[in-house]
């Protein structure tokens, strides 16, 4: 997984901001914590507050994690804490952690150093992947280098899911998906921006068409038509088009799936009998058989 730390915390929306890739996440409610004083587990909640936190970047883009985290009360009369905050392990409880030094930018330094054919400075390339968000030591880009050029270098991989996989677990209401999907979608989400923000906005859509809000249809083209991915936004301008009948498909009770039902059946009908019987005989088979 990406950032095995966000397994605990429930993530909220993944979005793109000056270059920055935000993460907006919370603890989740209903979940025990440890009040560090005394050891006391407690569910209840005091409140809530923000923390800020930079965390290793995704391809050359740097990541901020927005989390939400609950303080609450600890309930052992006899501990000096009244409240504490809760912990996220790899995540609040190691605040100033270290970025994973390289690995996030192997990938570049393999695609440059392919691309000048080996004829690149280790010092070139550690200032560009600086500028991208690197934090470790000139001496493991070198030592990266050294191993490309002795052909010793293990290979970047990257595990992608098709397409139709993103697709089914991007359609699918998020109850509904395994933790092992819900983990891979989140790495997807992460990776490409584009992708979390189709991910957000075809789960609303779905959920209109779900629940008949035709009501929330046009803040919705708004929002596709402002930063969706382009095929996303020619479809928001199609729904625009027809915006009263869509609007009244997502709100009105009644549906034309019945007669789309006749018109299969008859061309059905129509194809099964095709140069082999009369015109007679085909509106006695779609007159006398019922849907």
């Amino acid at each position: 997984m990406v950032f095995p730390h966000l397994v605990t915390v429930l993530v909220e929306h993944v979005v793109v901001e000056s270059g920055v890739l935000r993460v907006a996440a919370s603890t989740k409610d209903g979940t025990a914590a440890i009040c560090p004083g005394c050891g006391a587990s407690s569910t209840r909640v005091h409140s809530r507050y923000g923390r800020r936190i930079a965390d290793a970047p995704v391809g050359a883009r740097p990541v901020l994690i927005e989390l939400s985290v609950r303080r609450l009360f600890c309930d052992n009369s006899g501990c000096a804490r009244v409240t504490f905050a809760d912990q996220v392990g790899g995540l609040t409880s190691r605040y100033g952690r270290r970025t994973p030094v390289l690995p996030p930018f192997k990938a570049y330094l393999n695609a440059r150093f392919t691309e000048a054919q080996g004829q690149v400075s280790g010092t070139r390339l550690f200032l560009e992947i600086q500028a991208r968000g690197y934090r470790g030591s000139r001496q493991v880009v070198s030592k990266h280098l050294a191993a490309l050029r002795a052909g010793t270098a293990e290979p970047v991989r990257a595990d992608i899911p098709s397409p139709r996989k993103i697709t089914s677990w991007i359609m699918r209401p998020p109850v509904a998906l395994t933790e092992s999907q819900d983990e891979r979608l989140l790495q997807v989400r992460l990776a490409c921006p584009d992708i979390a923000r189709a991910c957000d906005l075809a789960r609303a859509f779905a959920d209109m068409v779900r629940h008949q809000r035709g009501y929330l249809l046009l803040e919705w083209i708004r929002q596709a038509e402002q930063d969706a991915p382009k095929p996303m936004k020619g479809f928001a301008g199609f729904l625009r088009q027809d915006l009263d009948a869509v609007t009244a498909g997502l709100t009105l009770p009644w549906s034309s799936g019945v007669v789309e039902g006749h018109v299969n059946r008859v061309k059905t009908l129509k194809r099964a009998m095709y140069g082999r019987a009369s015109f007679e005989l085909l509106r006695t088979r779609i007159l006398g058989n019922g849907p």
